[in-house]
């Protein structure tokens, strides 16, 4: 299932960024989490870390 940001409620904290063991998360030029679906393995440690859970998996 598809890992999806929410871009209005994330923070830019960067804690999905550091927890993500495929590094297929990046701050975008806003400052907002952004998923690279193409490296992504959908393994959900983003979302359980996101402290605002602008993370979800679809």
């Amino acid at each position: 299932m598809p890992i999806v940001v929410n871009k209005d409620l994330c923070l830019g904290c960067g804690a999905c960024v550091s927890v993500c063991p495929v590094g297929a998360l990046e701050l975008d030029a806003d400052g907002h989490a952004e998923n690279n679906p193409d490296v992504c393995v959908e393994c959900g440690a983003c979302v359980d870390t996101c402290p605002v859970q602008a993370i979800s998996q679809e």
